[in-house]
């Protein structure tokens, strides 16, 4: 049988890609005709009305363009909540949770519900989102689904919080969202990959000189990697997470630091056969080759490597916590009493086949158990108990 064929965007959402391309376009023009891959990565999901994650287009779930762990799943949430909620307890009474992109508010919802459950409900709930659609839209959600005691204690961030704050910060599925420089190697000299513009004002690759920055993330990466990589490979190398991370964690004095993501450690990351890297695009659950492609439209992303955010972590002064697949991860953290319970509140043999179903889906090697990985951290608090089952430190 034929895989279904992707269908064209509506003439209203090409109208709207154009408008994008459009303003990419004279970027391109302005900086002299080419823009660094990040530049153009972050013009095609952030772009203030326009970009993927910023204008008001349905991104998660089954009507989106793909379904995260918590839009799959309460059950993920919960694990996450029960891992977390020793290192909330011992933050103290003030102690903040941190969510660093709320999705579809999904998370914080099904989060916040097995923290007072188990006794262990931050002062404050607090969502650093960039999008203001998104902000709404978990706005909306959380409003008419928490209690009202509940909701009280959400709120929104501009940006992170530069105060003094104890607590914990979770990410899942924001690293790899984040603008990538590319590079390529070329007669041992390391350039940067670009996007400037053909004859017919179409997207195409272009390369120049590599930054600083990003050279020597590339010769440290090298440096580190059992065979020396062939001339011509193509990559990403997130040169700017260490100061991403000092930036994003703030004030943070005691807590600890969870992120779930897909990608490899370092030297599965850059193997000689993933000559072009891991850049990928989706859209309406499809896998697009041509990251070009309707800009504003589509997600870009980057795998995560996982070897690169431990040497950050650790860099930004905390101390490791442990690093393990997302199967293990919630499977070490009460994933079969979480799914006993809710299987235990609902008489509905379908709705019980479904929450299995949910459980699978989290945890089968051949669907987000694997691909998926969970790196901790922490300082004044501990985590390391949240990572006992199927450690994979080994492998960073």
């Amino acid at each position: 049988m034929a895989a279904p064929t992707l269908p064209a965007p509506s003439a209203d959402a090409q109208a709207h890609s154009a408008l994008l391309r459009e303003v990419i376009q004279e970027q391109i023009i302005a900086a002299g005709g080419r823009i660094p891959f990040w530049k153009f990565m972050e013009l095609a999901l952030y772009a203030p009305g326009l970009g993927y994650y910023s204008a008001g287009a349905r991104k998660f779930g089954p009507g989106g363009d793909f379904i995260t762990a918590p839009e799959h799943s309460a059950l993920f949430s919960a694990c996450v909540a029960d891992a977390l909620a020793p290192a909330l307890r011992q933050a103290g009474k003030g102690a903040v949770f941190m969510e660093v992109g709320g999705g579809s508010g999904a998370f914080a919802e099904a989060c916040l519900e097995q923290l007072q459950a188990s006794g262990a409900l931050p002062a404050r709930y607090a969502i650093l989102e960039p999008s203001a659609d998104l902000r709404q839209r978990q706005r909306e959600r959380l409003q008419a689904r928490l209690p009202a005691a509940l909701f009280a204690r959400v709120e929104w961030l501009d940006g992170p919080i530069q105060q003094p704050w104890d607590g914990v910060l979770f990410a899942n599925e924001v690293i790899d969202a984040l603008p990538t420089p590319r590079f390529v190697l070329r007669g041992g000299d390391v350039l940067e990959e670009c996007v400037a513009l053909d004859g017919e004002g179409r997207f195409v690759r272009a390369e120049q000189a590599a930054d600083p920055l990003l050279a020597a993330a590339v010769a440290r990466l090298q440096a580190r990697l059992p065979t020396p990589l062939p001339d011509g490979y193509r990559s990403e190398a997130l040169a700017q997470l260490p100061y991403w991370l000092q930036a994003v964690v703030g004030g943070l004095r005691n807590g600890a630091l969870l992120f779930i993501d897909y990608g490899y450690a370092r030297s599965e990351y850059y193997l000689p056969e993933r000559s072009d890297g891991t850049l990928r695009a989706f859209r309406q659950h499809h896998l697009v080759e041509d990251v070009f492609a309707w800009p504003g439209l589509q997600d870009i992303t980057a795998s995560v490597d996982f070897t690169a955010l431990a040497e950050a972590g650790v860099g930004a002064g905390f101390e490791f916590s442990g690093y393990c697949s997302q199967a293990s991860f919630l499977l070490g953290n009460r994933l079969q009493a979480h799914l006993e319970e809710a299987e235990a509140r609902t008489a509905d043999e379908v709705a019980r086949h479904n929450l299995r179903q949910q459980a699978k889906r989290l945890t089968l090697p051949s669907e987000m158990g694997e691909r998926f990985q969970a790196i901790g951290f922490q300082r004044g608090v501990e985590l390391d108990a949240a990572f006992l089952l199927g450690d994979l430190s080994h492998r960073l």
